[in-house]
C-alpha cells in the first residue's frame, strides 16, 4: 500500500505560536500624587483669597445687600470648583497622551503662581478678611487688639527705642538662655524687661526687683526657676536669675490662660493679689481679654499692649537690623507682614 501524498500547491500548515500578553505600563504615582497636592494647594488658597476678598466687599448684618449675595457667591464659587475639575480631567487626559509628567508640571506651575500671588503685599489685607470671617468675634477682636499694640509701636520715638536696643545688649544672652528653658517668644521676654525696667534694673519702691521687677512669686515657680539654673537659691538681683523666675511665672500665666497671649501677659502683671486674673474675671463675668479691659484700672489695662509694642520693636530690630517708622511709605503693611511675637 503506497503511502498519500500531499497534493500539488498545498504546504502543511504550521502549528500557531501563542501571542505574548502585552505588559500594560504602570501609571507613575508619585507624579498623580503631586499633580493632586498641587491642585489642592491651589483650590485652597484661591478660595481662601476669594472668600475674603467677598467678605471684605459684602460685609454687613443686611440680609438682601450681604448676607444673601455672600451665601450666592459662595455657591457660585463651589460650581466654579466643580466645572474646572470636570474641565481639568478631560484636558489632562490630552496632555497625558503627549508627555506622561505634563499635567504634572502644570498643575505645580499653578500651585507656585498661586502661592507667590497670595504672598504679594496686596493679599494680607484680603487674608485679615478671611481669617475673621472664619473666626468671628474672637478672631475681630484679636485684630482690633493687634492694630492697638500697631498704634502704640507707632507712638514710640524711634530714637527711644533705639537706645533701648543698645541697652538690652547686655542681658540679651541671659534672656535668650531663659527663653530657650521655659520654651517662650525670646522677643516677648524682651519686651516684658522692657515695659518692667527699660533695661535699667533696679529696686522700685513697690518692692519689684531688678531686669524684670519681680515681687511676689509662688514657691512653686521660684523652686523651678533654681532647678532649670542649678543652684539652691536664687539671687534676684542677678539679671540671668531675675529673667529665668520672670521666664519661669510668664509660662506658668500663660498656661493658666490657656495659651491666650493678652490674658497671659494681663495674668503675669496681676499677679497672686486679689486672687490672681482668674478670680477678677470669675467676678466680672468676663471670658477674654476684651471683656476684661474696661474693668481694669489705666496701667493693667495697657500692661499687654505695652508690652506687645516692644516685643514687636525687638522682633522688627531683629529681623532687619533696624526700627522702620510706622508711618513711612509701605512700612505699615510690612511690619503687619512680620507680625506680632506670640500671635
Amino acid at each position: 500500500m503506497q503511502p498519500v501524498r500531499a497534493k500539488a500547491g498545498k504546504s502543511r500548515k504550521s502549528p500557531a505560536k501563542p501571542r505574548r500578553k502585552t505588559k500594560q505600563r504602570l501609571p507613575n504615582w508619585w507624579l498623580i500624587a503631586l499633580e493632586g497636592l498641587a491642585l489642592v494647594i491651589t483650590a485652597v488658597l484661591a478660595t481662601m483669597f476669594l472668600l475674603g476678598y467677598s467678605a471684605s466687599w459684602l460685609s454687613g448684618p443686611g440680609f438682601f445687600t450681604s448676607l444673601l449675595p455672600f451665601a450666592l457667591g459662595v455657591l457660585v464659587l463651589m460650581l466654579a470648583v466643580a466645572a474646572l475639575l470636570i474641565g481639568w480631567s478631560r484636558v489632562r487626559g490630552c496632555l497625558h497622551s503627549r508627555v506622561e509628567y505634563l499635567p504634572a508640571t502644570l498643575a505645580v506651575s499653578l500651585a507656585v503662581s498661586t502661592c507667590w500671588f497670595v504672598m504679594h503685599d496686596g493679599y494680607t489685607s484680603v487674608f485679615t478678611h478671611f481669617r475673621t470671617l472664619v473666626g468671628g468675634k474672637q478672631e475681630a477682636e484679636k485684630v482690633t487688639l493687634a492694630h492697638q499694640v500697631y498704634a502704640a509701636y507707632r507712638r514710640h520715638g524711634i530714637g527711644g527705642l533705639q537706645k533701648m536696643m543698645v541697652r538690652a545688649d547686655a542681658f540679651n544672652p541671659a534672656i535668650e538662655s531663659a527663653a530657650k528653658a521655659f520654651d517662650v517668644d525670646v522677643n516677648l521676654l524682651q519686651g516684658i524687661a522692657a515695659t518692667e525696667s527699660s533695661f535699667m534694673p533696679r529696686d522700685s519702691f513697690d518692692g519689684g526687683k531688678g531686669l524684670f521687677q519681680i515681687t511676689a512669686v509662688p514657691k512653686a515657680i521660684t523652686r523651678e526657676a533654681a532647678d532649670e539654673l542649678d543652684v539652691e537659691e536664687l539671687q534676684v538681683n542677678d539679671p540671668k536669675h531675675n529673667a529665668y523666675v520672670a521666664a519661669a511665672t510668664f509660662k506658668h500665666y500663660l498656661e493658666q490662660m490657656n495659651g491666650d497671649l493678652f490674658l497671659g501677659l494681663l495674668a503675669y502683671n496681676i499677679g497672686p493679689r486679689n486672687g490672681g486674673l482668674r478670680f477678677i474675671m470669675q467676678q466680672y463675668g468676663a471670658t477674654d481679654f476684651a471683656m476684661m479691659q474696661p474693668y481694669l484700672q489705666t496701667l493693667p489695662r495697657d500692661y499687654p499692649i505695652r508690652v506687645l509694642s516692644y516685643a514687636l520693636a525687638f522682633k522688627l530690630y531683629q529681623h532687619d537690623g533696624k526700627l522702620p517708622a510706622y508711618e513711612e511709605g509701605d512700612n505699615a503693611m510690612r511690619i503687619q507682614q512680620i507680625g506680632i511675637p506670640g500671635l
